[in-house]
């Protein structure tokens, strides 16, 4: 049985779900022209055995066929990879799953982020309040001082004195006072506009979903662990591809996407792979080899 048979019966699935090569490429996550040469048989295409193994799984999943039949009917074409190359999950269809029970980390430690944000609030309210009383006492001492007088009939050496000026000076480190509390909760505003908030909005199968908010700006890092390598791909929300490539031993690539709504991350070896938003590494919420990874940025007003 030739190559081309296993391309023609994917095809067929395909085609009787009336499904085009467009709408199977938003399904699977996997890019038209590798949907196009397995169909083809045109495997050379591929980035690898792993992934061409892989690909011909999530395809037929799509498609409501068996892979394992597939693999055993087709054995002898479909190229072999090292078995444990093979991924645990390659599944990515329009149902959800319940979200997994375990939660992200961040999500355990936003009580505490409130609390500690709770604490601080009311450290600065009582260091206004005591500011400020403490400056109305003073204030209050310095008017129920008695007005001394001095009778300069007797001599003209004598200076007269004016209360005004210690009235202004005491005035002025009042002032100063106030303007220093401001600056104070300014920058305690500022510190809390720029603390960046990731949490996990779904996970379905081996397709994990981030948002991200708080922040102007947004650089995503895709690195490799030190002895690992990987194959990855990087696209935004309008299908613009910032990257189709390998990386390994600690290399890693930063993208922009301050201009984008979201970010599409594919690795064929999660288990090598980082990903950092703004320098916070994510954490992966499936255990499986091939992820597909979706960053929504909730952008600042």
């Amino acid at each position: 049985m030739e190559l081309s048979d296993l391309g023609s019966r994917l095809r067929m699935a395909r085609e009787e779900k009336s499904l085009t090569l467009d709408e199977l490429q938003a399904i699977t996550r996997i890019q038209k022209r590798y949907l196009s040469a397995i169909e083809e048989g045109n495997f050379e295409v591929m980035p690898g055995k792993f992934y061409t193994r892989a690909f011909i799984k999530q395809y037929a999943e799509a498609v409501d066929l068996e892979p394992e039949v597939l693999f055993e009917e087709y054995k002898n074409e479909i190229p072999i990879a090292y078995e444990d190359d093979l991924p645990e999950q390659l599944t990515r269809v329009q149902s959800r799953n319940s979200v997994s029970r375990k939660g992200s980390k961040l999500i355990e430690f936003f009580p505490k982020i409130l609390m500690a944000i709770f604490f601080i609030a009311i450290i600065v309210l009582v260091w206004y309040l005591v500011t400020n009383f403490l400056i109305s006492n003073d204030k209050d001492a310095v008017n129920d001082e008695p007005n001394t007088s001095i009778d300069i009939s007797e001599s003209d050496d004598v200076p007269s004195t004016d209360s005004s000026a210690d009235d202004k000076g005491n005035e002025g480190q009042t002032d100063s006072t106030d303007q220093e509390k401001k600056d104070d909760d300014q920058s305690e505003e500022d510190k809390e506009q720029d603390a960046q908030t990731i949490t996990v909005e779904n996970v379905a199968g081996n397709t994990t979903t981030y948002e991200v908010s708080d922040m102007s700006q947004y650089e995503v890092t895709v690195k490799a662990t030190d002895s690992g390598e990987a194959w990855i791909e990087v696209t935004n929300n309008s299908d613009k591809q910032y990257a189709s490539k390998k990386i390994a031993n600690g290399e890693s690539e930063t993208y922009d996407f301050s201009e984008d709504i979201e970010a599409y991350i594919r690795t064929g070896r999660a288990m090598d792979t980082e990903i950092y938003v703004n320098d916070e590494k994510l954490e992966f919420e499936s255990e499986a080899t091939v992820q597909n990874i979706i960053i929504k940025f909730n952008k600042q007003q």
